[in-house]
């Protein structure tokens, strides 16, 4: 089946001046165009277009996935090339998630802190308590805090 952009970006939940921006920064260079330069997108197109939303997704940059897109292309002379973009990648996603698990832990510490201010009516019960009478799981973060 054919898909036009809007068709296709629909499909993707993206919006068609995504799939334009794509075309024009290089990475849809798999996509067919009609005689009057139509962008013709077919149902294998959709695996390439949700593998460029994956890495965009993690933050790898436009020119990158153009070069991921690029050796795809060119076949599995670049097996082991596109293997070390990929792992590479990973270990970005997997440093960015450690540091969001970190933010996440923070953001649950001062919840708790202001739920607990709100309880009391006042900030100062909250700061004050000794660490022993913290929750056990927000003990380190309040060290961290602190500088501790």
């Amino acid at each position: 089946m054919v898909y036009t952009v809007g068709e296709m970006a629909k499909r993707l939940g993206v919006a068609p001046s995504t799939l334009r921006f794509y075309d024009k920064e290089g990475l849809l260079p798999f996509v067919e165009r009609s005689e009057g330069g139509i962008r013709l997108f077919k149902d294998a197109d959709f695996e390439w277009l949700r593998i460029i939303e994956c890495l965009k997704k993690t933050g790898m940059p436009l020119k990158d996935i153009k070069e991921f897109i690029m050796m795809a292309m060119a076949g599995d002379d670049t097996i082991e090339d596109r293997l070390a973009l990929i792992q590479k990648q990973r270990e970005s996603v997997e440093q960015k998630i450690q540091e969001l698990t970190e933010i996440h832990q923070v953001l649950r510490f001062k919840q708790w802190y202001y739920e607990t201010a709100k309880t009391e009516g006042t900030t100062s019960v909250p700061r004050s308590m000794a660490l022993e009478e913290l929750p056990e799981e927000f003990r380190e973060v309040r060290k961290q805090l602190r500088g501790e």
